[in-house]
C-alpha cells in the first residue's frame, strides 16, 4: 500500500468529517425521527419526504445548491458573513454542514424504525409511575432504542465517509482544508496516479467491508429472532 503524506491528511480530514457530522446528526435527528414515529399531523408525509430527499436527489444538484446557499450572494453565506465568519463555502465548516444534509435520511430512518418497534406501552408505563416526559425519554426510550441509534451512528459515519459529490461540489480539493479521501482518489486518477489510487481504494474498501460485517454481526445479537434461528 503506497500512502503518502497527502494521503494520510485526507484520512484524517475525512475521520475528523465523519466524527463531527455523526455527532451532530445524532443530535439533530433524535427529535425529528421521534417526532415522526409518533405524530399524526398531516406534515408528516411532506417532512417525512424532505428528510429522504438527498437518497434520490444527485448528489451533484444537492451540492450546487448549497454552494449557491452558501456563497455570498446566498441566504446562509449572507448570514455568516453578517455574523463575522465569512462564507461557508470551500471550508471545513461547509463541508460539515453538506454533510449532515447530505446524510441525515441514514440517520433517521434507523431511529424511526426503533422508536417505531418501542410501542407507545414503555412510556405510558412510565407516565404511571410520574416520569417526566424528559425523563422517560433519556431512561426508557433511549435505552431501549439503543440498536437504532448504533446503526444511524455507524451508517452516518460510513456514508460521510464515502461521500464524493456534495464534498466536491461545495468544498472542492483544498489540501489540509476541504480534500477528504473520495477527491483525493479522485485528484490520483485525474492525475493518472494509479498506484497511489490503488491504495486509498483499498483502505476504503477494506473500511467498508469491516463496517458492514460490524453492522451485521449487532444486528444479529440484537435482533432475538436471528438469534434463534442461528
Amino acid at each position: 500500500m503506497n500512502l503518502n503524506a497527502e494521503d494520510v491528511q485526507a484520512i484524517a480530514l475525512t475521520l475528523q468529517l465523519a466524527s463531527v457530522t455523526t455527532v451532530l446528526l445524532l443530535l439533530l435527528a433524535t427529535p425529528v425521527a421521534w417526532w415522526l414515529a409518533h405524530t399524526r399531523s398531516a406534515w408528516r408525509a411532506a417532512v417525512a419526504s424532505l428528510v429522504a430527499l438527498p437518497l434520490v436527489l444527485p448528489p451533484t444538484v444537492l451540492g450546487f445548491y448549497l454552494l449557491v446557499a452558501l456563497g455570498p450572494n446566498g441566504p446562509i453565506g449572507q448570514f455568516t458573513q453578517w455574523a463575522g465568519w465569512g462564507t461557508l463555502a470551500f471550508s471545513f465548516w461547509g463541508l460539515v454542514l453538506g454533510s449532515v444534509i447530505y446524510s441525515l435520511p441514514f440517520a433517521v430512518q434507523p431511529l424511526v424504525n426503533a422508536f417505531e418497534a418501542m410501542g407507545p406501552r414503555p412510556m405510558e408505563v412510565a407516565a404511571t409511575l410520574r416520569a417526566s416526559k424528559w425523563d422517560a425519554f433519556f431512561t426508557v426510550a433511549v435505552p431501549l432504542a439503543k440498536p437504532g441509534f448504533v446503526m444511524a451512528a455507524m451508517l452516518s459515519f460510513a456514508h460521510t465517509v464515502g461521500e464524493f459529490g456534495v464534498v466536491l461540489m461545495i468544498g472542492g480539493n483544498i489540501p489540509d482544508k476541504t480534500r477528504v479521501v473520495s477527491t483525493q482518489i479522485y485528484g490520483h486518477v485525474e492525475a493518472m496516479e494509479y498506484s497511489q489510487a490503488h491504495g486509498l481504494a483499498g483502505v476504503m474498501l477494506v473500511f467498508s467491508f469491516v463496517l458492514l460485517l460490524g453492522l451485521s454481526r449487532f444486528n444479529r445479537r440484537s435482533n432475538p429472532r436471528q438469534k434463534a434461528g442461528a
